[in-house]
């Protein structure tokens, strides 16, 4: 599991994101991103009512975007905090689909070293 201090928590982190970011598309992932004053890449994750009413499925994606996160962190340039909005078609992605368009749209940021 991906370590607190990557975590965006605060709804003020969330806001500044959503107000200040770059805006990023791939299929059925999105990703806003901005520069924080960190030396650490910070991360949330939107999964809403529109991909399944069942909280068990939302956290399961959830915990498979952060898993993705946490494997490729050694990769993903530092000082950014990133919030990822998933869209509906998610829900019957495999790990492996999801992990190639979070890839395609780190890359498409240029946030990979």
């Amino acid at each position: 599991m991906l370590s607190k201090k990557y975590h965006l928590s605060k709804k003020n982190d969330f806001k500044r994101v959503f107000k200040e970011g770059k805006y990023y598309r791939q299929s059925f992932l999105d990703l806003k991103i901005t520069e924080n004053n960190f030396e650490i890449s910070r991360f949330g994750f939107i999964v809403s009512l529109k991909i399944s009413k069942k909280a068990v499925v939302r956290n399961k994606i959830r915990r498979r975007l952060s898993e993705i996160i946490r494997l490729k962190l050694p990769q993903i340039k530092t000082g950014f905090d990133m919030v990822i909005l998933t869209q509906p078609g998610i829900n019957g992605k495999s790990y492996k689909e999801t992990e190639d368009a979070l890839t395609i749209l780190l890359k498409r940021a240029n946030l990979l070293k």
